[in-house]
């Protein structure tokens, strides 16, 4: 089997959670609505009002962001996590975690919305970011 760069195999079809902080509105709407375009992510949750605190640079950092939390499948981590290189931030946060279960009909359609993306595809569309923010 095949393994792309998480380690993952690319014919996983399981569903995975991503997170990825943004620093503003605009920039998650960009990045969201290019995501489920591109069939990269079946739905985005734009989440406001969150506080980061991380050490860059040599200090601790504060900022206030928003917190995208996006389904897809375990195998297209690798192209979602090449879209979301059009992000402000030099070191964009994406992370994922399994979905360990949930309601099958749910699940399936995360499949289906996704479905029409091979793995390791080129995603030309990026997302637009007007704003340059500080990395995390």
């Amino acid at each position: 089997m095949e393994h792309n760069t998480s380690g993952l195999t690319k014919d996983d079809s399981s569903i995975i959670g991503a997170f990825v902080t943004v620093p503003n509105h605009e920039v998650a709407q960009s990045l969201a609505s290019s995501l489920v375009a591109s069939h990269l992510a079946a739905c985005v949750n734009i989440i406001p009002g969150i506080e980061s605190v991380y050490f860059w640079e040599g200090k601790v950092q504060r900022d206030s962001e928003m917190l995208l939390m996006i389904k897809t499948q375990r195998r297209l981590l690798d192209d979602l996590t090449a879209h979301v290189k059009a992000h402000p931030y030099s070191v964009p946060e994406v992370i994922a975690v399994p979905v360990i279960g949930g309601h099958a009909p749910y699940l399936e359609w995360v499949r289906a919305s996704t479905s029409n993306v091979s793995s390791s595809a080129s995603t030309t569309s990026t997302a637009a970011a007007s704003t340059e923010g500080t990395t995390q």
